[in-house]
């Protein structure tokens, strides 16, 4: 992951401009003071700021103090422009490179995080970071998956950098296939569809699925009627907050101790998920026993072989090629048991 918090554009613009504001505010000082001495006292504080003020800014505006008879008065009047013309030069050119580098330092900022995103690979696009998409982002980032969140709301785009400032993100609409290309979707191991409007999870579905077929997609659904078109354009998991949350509130109720645990597995600090680890081609057929050892990183649950389960597996329990473990994991281990099973 990148970095993409700089400096705030308040504290950099009084970085830039503070030396020659209080320049031009000493010049402002000394040039009243010196033009009310030249009137011999006589003229109003104000008649003496303006002809400091006309002769910085060269306005050429006639001369609220008679300067005819004073050589010293015209001598100091040379002096004070010089030294306020050049102060405004030179703040007309702070502003001109605190514009341009504004500019520079953005398309650098986007131009290598868009390097950074093209090193990425078998990672997941989240499209949408509010509520949900934020909690997505949590996941990911505590499991140490790599991402790539996309939004078109720049001031989602700012909250959520405030709590996660150094994720990836794109500034762009997540239904548009130049967009998901920028986000990796060709190299991505999955995406997950969790905008707030159905319509629009379901035309990312649709785009997702075109330029990737292979690619697994968990849609977001707040209206039931909706589920069946989201399968038809390729969702591989659909996601009812609704029905969720009943569920979770049923749950809570008939088996407290359950979902207590859950939760307490979710917040703790040793980052405990539980996880599934895929067997690929080519492991061939081995006993449980003779690669996985006991350890503090992983406990197995449970073997998956097609639709059939062993829970608790014992130690001369078979696994080939296609199966899943099921596995209590942290980080850690589950990088360990990849390794295992891939090698």
């Amino acid at each position: 992951m990148i970095s993409l918090q700089p400096t705030s554009l308040p504290v950099r613009f009084y970085m830039a401009f503070r030396n020659p504001f209080l320049m031009f505010m000493a010049v402002l000082v000394i040039g009243s003071t010196g033009f009310w001495i030249v009137s011999d006292y006589k003229a109003s504080p104000l008649d003496c700021v303006y002809m400091t003020f006309i002769t910085v800014a060269t306005i050429g505006f006639g001369e609220t103090i008679d300067l005819t008879h004073s050589p010293g008065g015209r001598v100091f009047l040379m002096v004070i422009a010089s030294v306020g013309i050049a102060n405004v030069t030179y703040a007309t050119s702070k502003l001109t490179a605190f514009i341009l580098e504004g500019d520079l330092n953005e398309a650098l900022r986007r131009r290598r995080m868009q390097d950074r995103i093209d090193k990425l690979k078998q990672h997941y696009i989240i499209c949408g970071v509010g509520r949900v998409g934020t909690n997505v982002a949590h996941e990911l980032h505590v499991t140490d998956r790599p991402f790539v969140a996309v939004e078109d709301a720049q001031p989602a785009i700012e909250v959520f950098h405030d709590k996660y400032p150094k994720t990836l993100v794109l500034h762009g609409d997540s239904s548009d296939d130049d967009v998901l290309r920028r986000a990796g979707i060709e190299r991505a191991a999955g995406l997950f569809a969790v905008t707030g409007d159905d319509g629009k999870n379901l035309l990312i579905t649709l785009s997702a699925k075109q330029l990737n077929p292979a690619l697994r997609v968990v849609a977001r659904c707040h209206e039931v009627r909706n589920i069946d078109k989201l399968k038809r354009v390729g969702a591989d998991a659909i996601v009812s907050p609704d029905f969720t949350g009943g569920m979770r509130i049923a749950s809570s109720m008939v088996r407290p101790a359950v979902v207590s645990f859950l939760d307490e597995m979710l917040r703790s600090d040793n980052r405990l998920r539980v996880e599934e680890i895929h067997v690929p081609e080519g492991f061939g057929r081995r006993v449980l026993g003779d690669f996985i050892k006991r350890s503090p990183d992983y406990i197995l649950l449970a073997v998956r072989a097609g639709e059939e389960w062993q829970f608790n597996p014992p130690a001369d329990h078979v696994v080939g090629p296609g199966s899943t473990l099921v596995v209590m994991v942290n980080p850690e281990g589950r990088g360990a048991l990849e390794k295992l099973v891939a090698g």
